[in-house]
């Protein structure tokens, strides 16, 4: 029998959809490699097409996809990419979700409801995705819904380091909007070094999306520079009221952390105009002019998304990327 030798050497590929291609960019330049080229379009009824312009046989594909409005659209365009490469023949298919979408409906609050966070993991599953990447998701355990191994990254690290740098651990105390993120609030106590904890009591409407009555501060801020956590800003009403509380309560200054600025009309004006000192947010969604007010600062997760594909890629640990606290 006659023997033949191939080259089994991995290659890594990186796709992106059309909803952020800065932020794809700005991942192919930390990783070194280009985005993959293709060719995407809508029809005149909405469908997309998507032809990926090089040979994808055999590759680990990485496909990024961000998902500001219209996000049902980006979630199809994700989709196709994903059976495109599932049909071409890629050896290995990781979907990248920044910010992954439906993730507020996690569970049933009422009977006859949806769990769509569910419905995607299991629409990424069929499409052929063998693997998920994502930031700062709503609640942990969506990552039990995805049949396959899930990264689940934090942007803590960086928007504190951020702080760190910036305000310094003197005289901060760390500030939950609600009693359900106090154990985030706790991580982020820890990493500046030990800070006060206080989280704002809250009543929320079932019925009317995106309203919240924020009630009063549990815990010590008068004198305090507070920074204000959480993972997403949509309209703003949340913050902006928390903020209000923790002004009235005695603090010195507040400073708004979140990983995803969703930014929905009409956040950029009340936030702007909320009295705090700085918002911090990254770049999981995109900042688009009309979303941008002056005390906005947006840092970028490309490099903590390039260090993640790079040891999934490698087969090394994502852990190691925690420092060994994850």
């Amino acid at each position: 029998m006659s023997a033949f030798s191939v080259d089994n050497s991995k290659s890594l590929m990186l796709f992106s959809g059309r909803a952020h291609p800065e932020l794809a960019e700005q991942v192919a330049k930390e990783l070194d490699v280009a985005v993959t080229p293709q060719t995407a379009r809508d029809f005149a009824n909405g469908e997309i097409f998507v032809r990926f312009e090089e040979s994808v046989r055999g590759c680990d594909a990485f496909v990024l996809q961000s998902y500001p409005a219209p996000l049902n659209q980006w979630i199809m365009e994700q989709l196709i990419m994903i059976d495109a490469l599932k049909r071409g023949s890629a050896k290995r298919i990781t979907a990248i979700l920044p910010f992954y979408p439906y993730a507020r409906q996690d569970k049933k609050h009422r009977g006859r409801e949806p769990i769509s966070a569910r419905l995607i993991a299991d629409l990424l599953k069929t499409a052929g995705a063998d693997r998920i990447i994502t930031v700062d998701l709503h609640t942990d355990q969506i990552q039990g819904f995805f049949d396959g191994p899930v990264d689940h990254m934090h942007a803590q690290g960086q928007l504190a380091e951020y702080i760190r740098e910036k305000y310094g651990v003197e005289n901060i105390a760390v500030v939950s909007p609600d009693a359900g993120r106090v154990r985030v609030a706790e991580k982020w106590a820890d990493t500046l070094g030990g800070a006060p904890l206080a989280f704002i009591h809250k009543t929320r409407d079932p019925l009317v999306p995106n309203q919240v009555k924020s009630n009063r501060v549990v815990g010590e801020v008068a004198g305090h520079t507070c920074i204000l956590i959480d993972d997403m800003i949509d309209t703003g009403g949340t913050i902006a009221g928390a903020v209000k509380i923790l002004k009235e309560a005695g603090a010195a200054d507040v400073i708004i952390a979140a990983t995803h600025g969703v930014l929905s009309h009409p956040a950029a004006e009340r936030l702007a105009a909320c009295g705090a000192k700085e918002v911090i947010v990254t770049n999981t969604l995109p900042i688009t002019e009309e979303k941008k007010f002056p005390t906005l600062t947006v840092l970028s997760i490309a490099p903590l998304l390039a260090r993640t594909i790079r040891e999934v890629f490698e087969n090394g640990s994502v852990t190691s990327l925690f420092n060994g606290s994850a």
